[in-house]
């Protein structure tokens, strides 16, 4: 069993850490944030996943999984180190390296005092070549000592979906990872060896760039479908069945879940992942006028949303759902959220129903509204009560789908106007007070 060190408590680096503990590998989480530290170590998640906080409780009382501030005593005390910081947009749109790079920084001062061999491996979503660019020169300079030879490098992407991450550890579709030396492509085939799917040894900058290839291919798929959806309501036909033939070809290995008309994408990878990409397009000087035109039309979508609801002359708009996706609290780009903020700025009331929102929130988590910097005052606008909060609006904006809720949406097109961004049903179609969004 590995002795692992993950950099980051955020959403990839808890997830990671809890299965890391769970299969017999010790663990100790750093972070710089204390209220995330007193989380872990009190048995305790600090984001709302699926599982996750029966897996953190498990494995912290088994005592393979702690977390400190201390990156001396993690290094020290492992046999590798994996980086799960975030990469958020730089103001050009590059891809933010700043957190990366300092935890390189702080890494490399560790290793510098440090005789046993140490890997480090990025798990961050980082353009091709900053392992070579940023991350290799800034572990060098601080160590002393040089990548491949005297400490192991190695870059591992995650392709965990939110809301389903623990399922998604255990059951992968994709596994790629490169590294620049044996002793960090054996601590990775280990921890990869006993699941169900094949193993991708490939290049450092390879592994880089197969991430962003899948980040960007679903945000692509997203767009897609919505433009297709689009053009097939103004020709009034039905943009979900217009696809859902489409997908039943499945000799092209198209996923479904992504070939979906419906609203914005947002989220923590496929926004700043697609400005990464068309950044980096540019810097080498490569034509990609698909990806400057993906975000131009998201944006269009949210723009459509919103003027759907503005058209309809609404005081008090109820909406279902503000995280980015349903099953997950994060707030990162969400297009709800964005939506919603363009609403209040038109004067319009928004109240909102996001049960797990709300249960961050409720819960006191340190991360609770992580992600939200478009609206100041999203504590007040939420209400647990789904009856309270349709009973107190003019219009329902449906943007995300909760099972539990569907019954309840069905009944209260009868009473008031609803614009549907996700479907609620495939019964329903654009009509009377209800209007679908690409349906």
């Amino acid at each position: 069993m590995a002795r692992i060190s993950i950099f980051g408590i955020g959403y990839v680096g808890v997830v990671a850490a809890g299965c890391l503990a769970k299969d017999g590998h010790t663990v100790i989480a750093v972070d710089v944030d204390p209220g995330k530290i007193d989380a872990i170590n009190s048995g305790l998640s600090p984001i709302v996943e699926n599982g996750l906080d029966d897996l953190i409780k498990e494995v912290v009382s088994a005592g393979r999984l702690s977390a400190t501030d201390d990156v001396a005593y993690a290094v020290e005390n492992t046999d590798a180190s994996f980086i799960c910081v975030g990469t958020p947009s730089a103001p050009d749109g590059s891809v933010g390296l700043k957190f990366v790079e300092i935890v390189c920084q702080n890494i490399g001062e560790a290793l510098a005092n440090k005789e046993s061999f140490h890997s480090v491996i990025i798990r961050s979503t980082i353009v091709p070549g900053s392992c070579e660019g940023t991350c290799i020169p800034t572990l060098e300079k601080a160590s002393g000592k040089t990548a491949g030879t005297e400490f192991g490098i190695g870059y591992y992407p995650e392709f965990l979906r939110e809301s389903t991450a623990i399922e998604d550890y255990y059951d992968p579709g994709l596994i790629v990872f490169g590294a620049m030396d044996d002793g960090t492509r054996a601590i990775l085939t280990e921890l990869n060896e006993n699941l169900n799917c094949k193993i991708h040894m490939v290049d450092l900058r390879t592994a880089e760039m197969v991430k962003y290839t899948s980040n960007t291919w679903r945000a692509v798929k997203v767009t897609f479908a919505n433009e297709i959806g689009n053009i097939a309501k103004s020709c009034g036909l039905d943009g979900q069945e217009v696809m859902e033939i489409l997908c039943s070809d499945d000799k092209v290995n198209i996923s479904p879940y992504f070939m979906r008309p419906g609203f914005a994408f947002g989220g923590s990878c496929l926004p700043k992942d697609v400005r990464a990409l068309r950044h980096l397009a540019a810097e080498k000087d490569t034509p990609a006028p698909l990806l400057n035109a993906v975000l131009d039309a998201n944006e269009a979508q949210i723009v459509k949303a919103q003027s759907m609801i503005v058209a309809a002359k609404a005081k008090n708009v109820s909406m279902i759902g503000v995280s980015f996706k349903p099953g997950t609290d994060d707030m990162r780009e969400s297009p709800l959220a964005e939506l919603a903020a363009r609403l209040i700025k038109d004067g319009i009331n928004v109240e909102i129903y996001d049960p797990f929102v709300h249960e961050a929130y409720a819960n006191d988590n340190s991360t609770a509204g992580r992600g939200n910097d478009v609206i100041p005052d999203l504590k007040q606008r939420l209400n647990p009560d789904l009856s309270a909060v349709i009973d107190g609006s003019d219009m329902i904006v449906v943007g995300n789908i909760y099972k539990d809720t569907l019954p309840q949406l069905d009944a209260a097109i009868a009473a008031k106007p609803m614009v549907d961004l996700t479907r609620i049903s495939r019964a329903r179609a654009s009509g009377g007070g209800y209007d679908g969004i690409c349906w």
